[in-house]
């Protein structure tokens, strides 16, 4: 028997097994997918949220502001890409000129540091490429931007170097209560474990309602986005939204760590796991987002995408004990990135309360470094060749990823099965061409190191295969 189960390796459940990892416990994470970050962690706005929008007093306020301190020591500590850049909220009017009041009074409830209303002149003296139309703006020095899927992949490297174990294509399919825990019924066979925590997302009320009577549903909300190259990366040099509304917090502009600009979402009622994205859609979050910066340059666009949020129509986490030893971390919608290292503490200390013994282990691997060949002076990257001849074999051209690097990825404690497993990890497809020159580069070498065909590898999740093969006169052809 398992101490702890913990069901999706999202963000969230992936903070929850690191934290759980400072403890002599026995911990399996159940992912259903064949790699970790696979779902709303991956198609976010990536933004650190300060904390000024919470409502004080809720679990959201508290963790939000909690979790963006903790992210910053947390991405320091683990090589994870992180920019504390600042944000702005902008009114376009003398009612959301109030609604900046409103929101700074939250955030200095909230134990936000350094906020500030700034008039539109001082905000486009920070920001020029603003509208003219811009009266006013809350300025949040605290807010960063950060590489989401790094995160994750961080946090559960971390759990899995400290002895948690990673079970994924692991789909939960029921619980069932035992006196001493529960019995966990998986596609892959059976568990029996003491404590579950259920951090599965848009799928969250699923799980619960598997362990305790229903009392939540997510309402899944799809934001689409633009992704545009390097050429507008620095349009903005801090996260530029505007005045949240009941639909969220709108349409924001940003630079990211990796250098693009990134415009989104909207937000539309969907299906738990509807990724598409639409023409009117984009448009809405094209012409809103002029509103905010004119000058953004849309065909310099080179990726759009969409992902969906776990919503409640609730103003608050859905965190707590539903039954016997067994905890949700559900209702996780935005700031939920920024939450999570927090969300894991918390997660603890509420097993804790459910009778789980808490001995921290003499050693907790706490580290974690990769090379980053763009990022390395010329004599650095001639003494790495040196030693690793593979580190001179530059595969993805946009983003000058080297061959040693994914190979590197590959020997992790969590390594890529897929096209984009290896984009999230190193950056290979992330550039202007979106792979079109180094995917097949990067097919070849997974089939070489996984030791399959090329007609098994996929781009992402199973059975996106993008090769087929067909068996002519008893031999395959690709």
């Amino acid at each position: 028997m398992t101490d702890v189960v913990i069901i999706g390796c999202g963000v969230i459940g992936a903070a929850a097994a690191m934290e759980l990892s400072r403890y002599d416990l026995d911990i399996t994470v159940l992912e259903r997918e064949n790699d970790v970050a696979v779902g709303t962690t991956k198609a976010n706005s990536a933004i650190l949220h300060a904390g000024y929008d919470p409502k004080p007093g809720t679990l959201m306020a508290r963790l939000n502001v909690r979790g963006s301190a903790l992210a910053k020591e947390y991405c320091a500590a683990l090589d994870v890409p992180y920019r504390q850049c600042g944000s702005m909220v902008l009114a376009f009017s003398e009612r959301e000129i109030d609604t900046l009041r409103e929101l700074l009074e939250r955030g200095v409830k909230n134990g936000v540091p350094g906020l500030q209303i700034l008039s539109g002149d001082e905000a486009r003296a920070r920001e020029p490429a603003l509208a003219k139309t811009v009266l006013a703006a809350l300025w949040a020095p605290t807010a960063a931007i950060v590489s989401p899927w790094e995160l994750c992949l961080a946090f559960a490297e971390t759990a899995v170097k400290n002895g948690a174990s990673l079970r994924l294509n692991t789909a939960v399919t029921g619980l069932e209560r035992r006196e001493n825990g529960w019995l966990v019924h998986t596609n892959a066979g059976d568990m029996e474990t003491r404590f579950v925590v259920n951090a599965a997302g848009v799928d969250s009320d699923t799980v619960h309602d598997m362990a305790a009577p229903h009392s939540f549903d997510i309402k899944p909300s799809r934001g689409e986005y633009y992704l545009l190259d390097k050429a507008e990366g620095t349009r903005v040099n801090t996260v530029v939204f505007q005045c949240p509304s009941e639909r969220g917090k709108g349409v924001l502009v940003s630079p990211t760590v990796h250098g693009n600009l990134i415009v989104g979402p909207n937000a539309e009622g969907s299906d738990k796991h509807d990724l598409a994205t639409t023409a009117q859609g984009l448009d809405f979050v094209r012409e809103t987002a002029k509103l905010s910066v004119p000058s953004v340059d849309f065909s310099k666009s080179i990726r759009n995408f969409a992902g969906v949020r776990a919503n409640t129509g609730r103003d608050d986490f859905l965190i707590g004990v539903a039954a016997p030893g067994f905890v949700d971390l559900a209702g996780i919608c935005s700031p939920g990135l920024t939450s999570a290292p927090a969300i894991g503490e918390y997660a603890v200390e509420l097993l804790a309360g459910e009778g789980l013994a808490l001995r921290k282990k003499e050693k907790f691997i706490f580290e974690r470094r990769r090379v980053r060949f763009k990022e390395l002076s010329e004599a650095e990257r001639q003494a790495l060749v040196a030693r690793d001849p593979a580190y001179g074999w530059v595969i993805c051209r946009c983003e000058t990823v080297t061959e040693g690097e994914i190979l590197a990825c590959l020997r992790a404690p969590i390594p890529p099965v897929s096209v984009d497993g290896v984009k999230r990890r190193v950056n290979a497809g992330m550039g202007r061409c979106q792979g079109g020159f180094c995917a097949p580069r990067v097919v070849e070498i997974l089939s070489r190191e996984l030791k399959v065909s090329p007609g098994e590898i996929v781009k992402d999740r199973a059975g996106m295969n993008i090769l087929t093969e067909e068996t002519k006169g008893g031999a395959a052809h690709v």
